[in-house]
């Protein structure tokens, strides 16, 4: 079996992925590894025999599809968390970060290790994989005039370390936020009050504010900069008709909101008083309806809501939003992405043009453009083969990681150039994400198990406790910061840790606890930023040492 391995790598690929993802199924105590376990496979088998070793093309291929998926995905969030309280925290995150990086360089120092090492630890107690791709990268790229061995140490170093520090990286912050909570006796149940408010509904209006009478919708609007909520349906008289942008407000006239709690109270304000008689589709559903519909078409995708003209082409609007998990209500300015579940209030006559409109196709949602994805790649490859100058005379380079990464982030953010989405379908995007990551993992593990056991025996231990430094210290600052300085509830910090971390069991531990949706809001909010400042902080340490 040995020898069958050694001589058929695809099988020796599949084998690895194949039990590591076994392995990372297994919960014990509601923990699992997850797709980090086929890492840990990957180092086992090399370790047991080095001639267990999969080629180099194998994790590069892997590493730039993981990271431009990331790059699409993270795009639009990553220039849209820019924005006033969500900067505030972004900026705290990347800077909190930035200490954990000092503070990784301080062990260093401590301990005499070599810099790739220390990079590898500091990836791993933050539990980010993407970094360690990009470690091994820059490494690969700055140290190619050394001997080929002392390359390939500098490279596997980072994984062996990664790996003993992944599991404190996990547990540890799951252990912390207990802790934590204990200590400063927080009852999270009252955290699950507060998800009341970012839960998304309807209510109907009197329109009695004398100050909205008399004017358009727009100029109505125009007294909140960002309202938070979307306009339906205005009854005037006996007479039902979706909200338009020049509609005129009249004195009890009925109208429609669609928002969280906090938006409603702001559309309370704005009209006036809430009405005894609701509007409701369900109940008295009259000659409009609504339908939840998939964003497939090309046409599409790509395009503000504003400039599809719903409500003069169909007498539609677009009251919410399920883009992948997440349920939101958009505005004018926001942009459709393929994979998007929109509802749709329109006349019952005007449902089936509507849906033609969008696509509505689950098969179509599917599918990638590959012409697109391949376009996307090869740019990323390209600016990552840019050089550019260091001090004495050195050059440094994005790499696979870094090229398709920026590639990714700013076509993510753009969406659509002429006819050629850029962005790909949720459901496609995490299944090329997965793909990619699971080839690094196996790759770079069979390369970094020939020196595991040595790194282990010589100062694995060491290792460990400094992995559990850093995570500890970032986890308490990030605790203390989000939970005293921007008071934010307990079940917010939890998810902006679990998003600091990058790290999906944290945030499945944080879901657990606080029975609300507001982990999962604030780790989607800081995922993008902590996920690039972790992979450029590494680049930067790798370029400084190679300055040395």
């Amino acid at each position: 079996m040995l020898n069958f391995l050694i001589q058929n790598q695809l099988v020796l690929l599949f084998t690895v992925i194949g039990l590591g993802y076994l392995l990372g199924s297994i919960k014990i105590g509601g923990f699992s590894f997850g797709v980090a376990a086929v890492l840990f496979v990957g180092i086992a088998f090399g370790a047991f025999d080095n001639r267990l070793d999969l080629p180099e093309y194998i994790y590069t291929i892997g590493l730039v599809l993981f990271v431009y998926a990331i790059g699409l995905q993270a795009g639009p969030g990553f220039f849209a968390s820019f924005q006033k309280r969500g900067l505030r925290i972004n900026a705290a995150v990347v800077l909190i970060l930035t200490f954990g990086a000092m503070l990784s360089m301080g062990l260093w120092k401590i301990l005499g290790v070599p810099v790739p090492s220390m990079v590898g630890l500091f990836c791993g107690a933050l539990t980010n994989t993407p970094a360690l791709a990009a470690t091994v990268e820059t490494i690969k790229n700055m140290a190619k005039d050394l001997p080929p061995a002392t390359v390939q140490l500098y490279m596997n170093s980072p994984v062996v370390t990664y790996g003993l520090a992944y599991p404190f990286g996990v547990l540890g912050v799951i252990l912390w936020f207990f802790l934590f909570s204990r200590f400063m006796k927080i009852d999270l149940l009252k955290d699950a009050k507060t998800s009341e408010s970012d839960i998304i509904f309807s209510r109907t209006f009197r329109v009695t504010n004398p100050g909205v009478i008399g004017k358009t919708v727009n100029e109505a609007l125009s007294f909140y900069e960002r309202p938070g909520f979307v306009l339906s349906r205005i009854k005037k008289g006996d007479e039902i008709s979706i909200v338009a942008p020049d509609c005129i407000l009249s004195a009890n006239d009925l109208i429609v909101a669609v928002g969280n709690a906090t938006a409603q109270e702001r559309a309370r304000v704005l009209f006036g008083a809430l009405s005894k008689k609701q509007l409701d589709l369900v109940e008295d559903p009259g000659q409009y309806s609504y339908r939840r519909i998939f964003v497939s078409s090309h046409e599409v995708v790509g395009k503000r809501i504003r400039e599809l003209f719903l409500q003069k082409k169909f007498n539609a609007t677009i009251t919410r939003l399920r883009r992948g998990d997440v349920d939101f209500v958009p505005s004018d300015d926001t942009i459709l992405e393929l994979g998007d579940r929109i509802r749709v209030v329109t006349l019952r006559q005007n449902l089936e043009q509507v849906t033609q409109f969008f696509g509505d196709s689950i098969r179509s949602v599917s599918e990638a453009d590959f012409l697109s994805l391949s376009l996307g790649i090869v740019l990323g490859v390209f600016v990552g083969t840019i050089p550019f100058p260091l001090p004495n005379g050195m050059t440094f380079k994005l790499g696979f990681a870094g090229g398709p990464l920026i590639v990714a982030l700013i076509l993510g953010r753009i969406e659509r150039t002429g006819p050629i989405t850029w962005s790909l379908p949720y459901s496609a995007n995490l299944l090329l994400r997965q793909i990619g990551l699971l080839f690094f993992l196996a790759a770079i593990g069979t390369k970094a198990g020939h020196g595991f056991a040595v790194t282990f025996q010589t100062g694995g231990w060491g290792f460990i406790v400094a992995g559990a430094i850093i995570t500890t210290a970032v986890t308490l600052l990030t605790l203390f910061v989000g939970y005293k300085f921007f008071k934010l509830p307990m079940s917010a910090v939890m998810g902006i840790m679990s998003g600091l971390q990058t790290q999906p069991a944290c945030l499945a531990y944080a879901n657990q606890q606080a029975q609300n949706e507001l982990p999962n809001i604030w780790y989607a909010t800081v995922y993008p930023a902590a996920m690039v400042a972790k992979i450029f902080l590494v680049q930067l340490i790798i370029s400084m040492f190679m300055l040395l």
